[in-house]
C-alpha cells in the first residue's frame, strides 16, 4: 500500500488521485465525507463511544512545483509549491500534470563562471526542459498553472531501507487506512488533510469540523544522522523508532500527552525517540489553535533527505509507530 500511494502524484492542491485511492480503501469500513476543501473526514464506529472525541490525521499533499511560464525557446518557468531546496532540484526527472516528461536543468559545469560553481542558483533561474523546440511547441504540451511533481520510484534497499517521493506524508496516510480497516475500541474519527506543505491549510478546516478534544498527527520529520554529524543536531536517527515530539516551530505539545506516549513506548518495549532541535512544523500547528482548541500529540517517522524526490526512510521505524499507535489508542481515551 505504501508503494501504491509514494507514486501517486498529489502536489498541494492537486490531491485528487491520493483522495480517490484512499477513498477507494477505506469506504466498505466507515462513513466519509469530502469537504470544499477536499480533505476527507472519515469516522470509524468501535466497540465503545467514549467521553472523548478523538482524532487522527494525515496529509495527502506532497512539496512539488507549478508552471508559471514559458520561454520563447519553450523551456518552461516554474515556482515550487511547498518548501523545496534548489539544490534537490538539479537535474531532476519531472513529470508534469499531463504526463509530460522533462528536466530541470541550468547551465553545465564547464559554463559556470567560477563565481557561480561556489553558489547554487535559486529556483527562479531554474528552467523545465521537456524537448520543446520553442514557445507554440510548449503550448502544445504544457499550459501556465499545471502542476509539476518528482519522478521517481519506490525503491527497498540495504537493510530495511525505503527510498521514494511522497514518504512525507504517505506513511501517515497508510497507517490511518490500516486503522480504519481494523477493529477499533473505540468511534474515532480520522482526517486525511489537504495542503498541509503550503501552511496548514486543510487542518483548519477539518479541525473546525470534528472539533476533537485530542488530536494525533501522523508524520514523518527530518532525521539528520549522516557521517560526521553528531549528538543533538542528529535531530532524530533512523532505525531508532517513531519520534514523538515536544515542540516544533508550529506547536508547543501537550505535556501529558507526551509523556503518555514515551510511557506506553516504554511498557511496551517500543523503541521511541524525540527531536533533538525545535524545527519543522506540522498539521497540529493549526489543530492545536481552531474552534475551541485540542490537545496535540505528534508520531512521527524519522526521514532523510525529506522534501525530495528520494527521502529514505526505515521499515523497522513504519513498523514501531504501528505498534505504538495501537497501543495508544486502548489509553488515549482514558
Amino acid at each position: 500500500m505504501l508503494k501504491d500511494l509514494c507514486l501517486l502524484n498529489g502536489t498541494s492542491g492537486d490531491e485528487d488521485s491520493v483522495r480517490k485511492y484512499i477513498i477507494e480503501k477505506i469506504k466498505p469500513y466507515c462513513t466519509y465525507e469530502v469537504d470544499a476543501l477536499g480533505s476527507i473526514i472519515a469516522f470509524k464506529k468501535g466497540k465503545k463511544t467514549p467521553s472523548k472525541k478523538v482524532s487522527i490525521n494525515a496529509h495527502m499533499d506532497e512539496v512539488g512545483f507549478i508552471v508559471t511560464g514559458i520561454t520563447d525557446e519553450g523551456y518552461l518557468r516554474f515556482s515550487t509549491v511547498g518548501s523545496i531546496d534548489s539544490r534537490v532540484c538539479m537535474d531532476r526527472v519531472v513529470t508534469i500534470g499531463n504526463g509530460i516528461k522533462g528536466v530541470i536543468g541550468d547551465k553545465a559545469y564547464h559554463l559556470l563562471e567560477e563565481s557561480e560553481k561556489k553558489t547554487c542558483p535559486k529556483t527562479d533561474k531554474l528552467l523545465i526542459d521537456i524537448g520543446a523546440s520553442s514557445k507554440e511547441d510548449a503550448e502544445k504540451a504544457v499550459s501556465l498553472g499545471d502542476f509539476v511533481y518528482f519522478d521517481s520510484d519506490y525503491r527497498e534497499f540495504g537493510n530495511g531501507f525505503i527510498n521514494a517521493k511522497a514518504l512525507d506524508d504517505r506513511i501517515g496516510c497508510m497507517l490511518m487506512i490500516e486503522l480504519i480497516q481494523s477493529e477499533l475500541e473505540y468511534d474515532t474519527y480520522f482526517c486525511f488533510n489537504v495542503q498541509e506543505e503550503v501552511g496548514l491549510r486543510g487542518s483548519k478546516c477539518t479541525s473546525y469540523s470534528v472539533q476533537a478534544d485530542v488530536a494525533v498527527i501522523l508524520e514523518s520529520t527530518t532525521a539528520a544522522d549522516f557521517d560526521g554529524v553528531s549528538g543533538a543536531d542528529r535531530v532524530c536517527v533512523l532505525g531508532d523508532g517513531p519520534v514523538v515530539s515536544f515542540m516544533d516551530r508550529r506547536t508547543i505539545y501537550n505535556k501529558e500527552l507526551y509523556k503518555l506516549a514515551m510511557d506506553t513506548a516504554k511498557d511496551n518495549n517500543i523503541p521511541v525517540q524525540t527531536k533533538t532541535a525545535i524545527a519543522g512544523g506540522n498539521d497540529a500547528g493549526a489543530i492545536q489553535q481552531s474552534g475551541k482548541g485540542a490537545r496535540v500529540m505528534a508520531i512521527s517517522v524519522p526521514s532523510r533527505y525529506i522534501h525530495s524526490a528520494s527521502s529514505v526512510v526505515k521499515y523497522s521505524d513504519i513498523e514501531n509507530t504501528r505498534k505504538l499507535l495501537k497501543a495508544l489508542l486502548t489509553k488515549i481515551y482514558d
